[in-house]
């Protein structure tokens, strides 16, 4: 039996489980919601290691849910962090085409954000660079002004803070263990104890498959994680970077390459570069998790996705090696970087959802079954697009569980 028994549950203390627990308690009042988070604090993985930039939706492609949300979102988040006094700034990127292959695909990003709807994109000469980044060197580059940066921490702190003023509960050190279900009711089982729920909300992020499959769900999917490792500008040279720049994205490779962020508060990033993590959570070289490795490694999704890829993957595990390496990529855009001008810095993990066939999930996908549904990948920019796919999410819960609003 249930030690007590709540109307809906969400699984998951990162920003997306936050949002839909926000959106749900605003939406439903009436309803006991309860959100349960595995560690002691809230928002301690993707949420808490990312880069803090609030996405423009350039590089998405038109009329994908990830294009729409990142352009309603960034204006969300921004209306949110005005009237809750988050510190943000729209400090605008640059995307740098540095050799002639990549200046069609800086073009194809002027067309794509366009049709996404971002205002202000324009393409620039390597004079024009100079005046907004007086350091950076391109043959061409695209100026995206709408581009900002805040603390996603923050952000997550607020969501939780009207989530418990709205009455709804928080529980932490309660990793989800056992899903049980019983007559109309779901029992989780935690570390803290167990819980009961008619309705539950699976956001668990890099933990997403694993809870669905606790749940008896299949989802065509598994999370590959990569970790992103950052250095940082040291603070004498800061002034390198005024705001962001980006390289220009090989579309046959799903991550953006190393690139420049100016921090909110204050600090600069180099990075990050994506290799395989041998643990679900593992931030550091050394984190290896046997069962996780072995996960991975017996996948046939992974073998498939490895046998596309390799070249790609080779190269970012050699700068993940070599430091000089790292530092020759990042000379592309800053010629006048040294090796010296760089310290460690943080990463992050990255949850990558990989099909069976070895293609990468790309957009946002959902699974629902019976009393749950699973929030199975919600990749970048998942943190800009918060508030509506907490609203999106709350919306398929409410139409998939026949909730009656307020």
């Amino acid at each position: 039996m249930p030690d007590q028994s709540y109307d809906i549950a969400v699984i998951g203390g990162g920003i997306v489980g936050l949002s839909v627990a926000m959106e749900m308690t605003r939406r439903f009042p009436h309803l006991r919601l309860l959100l349960l988070e595995k560690e002691r604090l809230l928002a301690q993985h993707q949420t808490g290691h990312n880069s803090g930039v609030i996405h423009s939706g350039v590089y998405y492609k038109p009329g994908s849910l990830k294009a729409r949300m990142c352009v309603e979102g960034a204006a969300a988040l921004i209306a949110f962090c005005e009237e809750h006094g988050i510190p943000y700034e729209i400090c605008g990127k640059v995307i740098v085409a540095t050799r002639e292959e990549e200046i069609p695909r800086v073009e194809e990003l002027r067309r794509r954000g366009e049709v996404n709807g971002i205002a202000g994109l324009r393409l620039i000469t390597p004079e024009e660079l100079r005046e907004i980044e007086p350091h950076c060197v391109a043959l061409r580059g695209l100026q995206v002004p709408g581009t900002g940066i805040t603390d996603y921490s923050l952000v997550s702190a607020k969501y939780a803070e009207i989530i418990v003023a709205a009455g709804g509960e928080i529980r932490t050190d309660s990793k989800v263990i056992g899903i049980v279900s019983r007559d109309m009711e779901g029992v989780l089982e935690t570390t803290s104890g167990a819980y009961g729920a008619r309705f539950v909300i699976n956001c668990a992020g890099l933990q997403s498959d694993q809870i669905s499959r606790l749940a008896g769900s299949a989802p065509e999917m598994r999370i590959i994680p990569f970790r992103g490792e950052y250095y940082e500008l040291i603070p004498e040279r800061r002034a390198l970077v005024r705001a962001l720049i980006y390289p220009t994205p090989d579309p046959r490779f799903p991550f953006l390459g190393v690139h420049f962020t100016r921090r909110i508060h204050g600090n600069v990033d180099a990075g990050p570069n994506a290799v395989l993590a041998l643990r679900r959570e593992g931030y550091r070289k050394t984190d290896v998790s046997l069962g996780d490795a072995m996960a991975e490694l017996t996948y046939s999704g992974f073998w498939r996705m490895v046998g596309k890829y390799w070249r790609d993957g080779l190269a970012e595990f050699y700068r993940s090696l070599s430091r000089r390496a790292f530092v020759r990529e990042l000379q592309r855009m800053l010629p006048e970087l040294q090796e010296k001008d760089l310290r460690p810095g943080g990463s992050g993990v990255r949850a990558q959802a990989v099909r069976p066939d070895g293609s990468l999930v790309d957009d946002f996908q959902f699974l629902c079954n019976r009393n749950m549904l699973h929030v199975c990948n919600v990749p970048s920019p998942a943190a800009t697009a918060s508030i509506p796919i907490g609203r999106a999410i709350t919306d398929m819960a409410q139409q998939s569980f026949h909730l009656n609003g307020n």
